[in-house]
């Protein structure tokens, strides 16, 4: 995977980040600095750690997966970007969580990372320098953070829905380009 598609992998997964971010940005008044750094590193943690499960889980099946990687590759990220989708339509954002201690936090950064988990075997199989990946996606998701929880005061008629499918979106396309 080449460092265009990292970055876009780090743009779809990091949408998740935003839009809970955005709901956090929305609710608090007073403290915001500490409570946007706070959601934002828990983020970017998470976001960033996660792939070297996916990875390493990968690893241990490798040589049975490799004939089939690009379909394997093409399966996930078409699932998850399906499964962005299909959840922008059912999922309501709550606005009115109003907490932000290590519980909340854990929970965040839990949620908003599965998906980054299974990319991680999606590294694996493409080739692609973790290191680098996982920088690059918790790069992405602290500063998507920020941006959700910064734009929650002064954007307030953005929808959920549309960042989902946009993250969605994106991730349908890497899927197909796998299979170019």
């Amino acid at each position: 995977m080449d460092l265009v598609s990292i970055i876009l992998l780090s743009f779809a997964l990091g949408m998740d980040c935003l839009i809970v971010s955005f709901t956090q940005g929305l609710i608090f008044k007073s403290e915001r600095i500490k409570n946007s750094l706070k959601l934002a590193l828990t983020m970017a943690l998470f976001q960033g750690l996660m792939p070297i499960i996916g990875y390493v889980g990968t690893h241990k099946i490798y040589d049975f997966l490799v004939p089939y990687s690009k379909w394997i590759v093409f399966s996930i990220f078409f699932i998850l970007g399906v499964n962005f989708i299909v959840q922008s339509f059912k999922r309501e954002i709550c606005e009115k969580i109003n907490c932000i201690d290590i519980k909340c936090l854990v929970g965040f950064g839990v949620a908003t990372s599965v998906d980054a988990l299974i990319s991680g075997a999606n590294l694996r199989l493409t080739h692609t320098i973790l290191w680098l990946a996982c920088f690059v996606i918790g790069l992405g998701s602290f500063l998507m953070s920020q941006i959700g929880f910064w734009s929650g005061n002064f954007i307030q008629n953005i929808r959920p829905k549309i960042l989902h499918i946009s993250g969605g979106l994106i991730l349908i396309a890497l899927a197909v380009k796998s299979l170019l």
